[in-house]
């Protein structure tokens, strides 16, 4: 049973990554150097815990962004 559910874990965690990788994708970022995309990620972290109207703002163009790829 614990292999069982060591196993679901690792697979749930696996496409998690898939998906997230493929949010850059999506930014147009996939030739970009690993480096940037941590450095972006990692200033982005930071202004979410102070900026409020930034997190609303990064949202509105997520959702937009979604939004177009419906079409």
């Amino acid at each position: 049973m614990a292999r069982t559910t060591t196993a679901d874990a690792r697979k749930k965690d696996t496409r998690e990554k898939i998906e997230l990788g493929g949010l850059i994708v999506k930014a147009g970022l996939r030739y970009e150097k690993r480096a940037l995309l941590l450095g972006a990620l990692i200033d982005v972290s930071r202004r979410l815990k102070s900026e409020d109207q930034e997190r609303s703002r990064l949202l509105a163009i997520g959702v937009e962004a979604f939004g177009k790829s419906d079409e």
